[in-house]
């Protein structure tokens, strides 16, 4: 029986050591150093491609033909703005955002309104909670699908049954593959199940969504290549004690990273605010000593900010 081969990793920033050390010198934590196994010499869960693929050849860079991206056009408006146009085809966006701050809120109302077929795999709700909320939601979609399971092997099985147009896994920490023993959350878990997810994207022209946790330092967890495979980095901001939330782009291989899509948090979901300017503005009728009103922009979109002085 062959050696299992094992590598150690920070916690913290996914930092790979061939031995273990008690400060990790990309994120200067102490003791985040864990030995973990890697993978084993069976092939990954996503075997299956659609097209048998040959070896790819150079091209002069004159040669090349330039097309526009295939989007999926989302019914939220304010993704749309963020994403540059809707979701690219075979694209992997990561979301990430403090607990409760309404990252699954605002992907299942994605999936219950795009009009595409959607299979919605939690890792972390019963499938009743997630009809709970859809029903908060008041939108109904008869091609969403829900799927709760956690191991990659079965997700990929369902995948190949129901042949979804979009993907969206929440989230990618609770996955795990049987290649690896390693339990679900942690470095090398995330590297090699995102990788399966990815290559899956690539091959079948898929869409697929992940939803991420966040360090206690606001980053995304896990390793930080994770950020550097996945086309799209969004961020999901705002104060839990507040209804307004504001999503960003991090990292767009499609879109501009400038543009920011703004969200009231109400009782039956998430409101598109598309005149951002009706919450940065009071709306007192009479001139007050004090106050003047701004213009800046954000993206292509003009803000409309005012300014009080005491």
């Amino acid at each position: 029986m062959p050696k299992t081969k094992t590598s150690f990793f920070c916690q913290n920033c996914g930092t790979q050591y061939a031995k273990w050390v008690g400060k990790c010198t990309s994120c200067n934590e102490w003791n985040t150093i864990v030995e973990e196994v890697l993978q084993k010499e069976e092939k990954r869960a996503w075997k299956q491609t659609t097209t048998i693929k040959k070896a790819s050849k150079p091209v002069k860079i004159n040669e090349v033909s330039i097309t526009q991206e295939d989007r999926i056009q989302t019914q939220n408006n304010e993704l749309n703005r963020v994403l540059g146009g809707g979701l690219v085809k075979g694209s992997v966006t990561l979301l990430g955002g403090e607990p409760g701050i309404g990252k699954s809120t605002l992907i299942l109302q994605v999936a219950l309104t795009i009009s595409k077929k959607v299979l919605y795999v939690s890792g972390e709700e019963s499938q009743s909670q997630i009809k709970m909320r859809a029903d908060r939601l008041s939108t109904k979609n008869s091609n969403c699908y829900v799927l709760t399971e956690t191991k990659t092997q079965h997700i990929f099985k369902s995948i190949e049954a129901e042949r979804p147009d979009v993907v969206v896994i929440d989230s990618i920490q609770t996955l795990y593959t049987d290649f690896i023993d390693a339990t679900p959350g942690s470095i090398s878990q995330i590297r090699e199940t995102s990788a399966e997810l990815i290559k899956f994207a690539k091959e079948t022209s898929t869409p697929v969504i992940l939803i991420g946790h966040i360090t206690k330092e606001g980053a995304i967890a896990g390793p930080k290549i994770l950020e550097h495979m996945v086309d799209v980095v969004l961020q999901f901001e705002g104060d839990r004690n507040h209804t307004y939330r504001i999503l960003r782009a991090q990292k767009n291989r499609f879109g501009s990273t400038a543009e920011l899509g703004i969200y009231e948090m109400q009782s039956t979901g998430l409101r598109e605010v598309e005149n951002p300017s009706e919450i940065l503005i009071s709306e007192k009728d009479e001139s007050l000593s004090g106050t003047a009103i701004s213009a800046t922009l954000e993206g292509m979109r003009p803000l409309m900010i005012e300014v009080q002085a005491l």
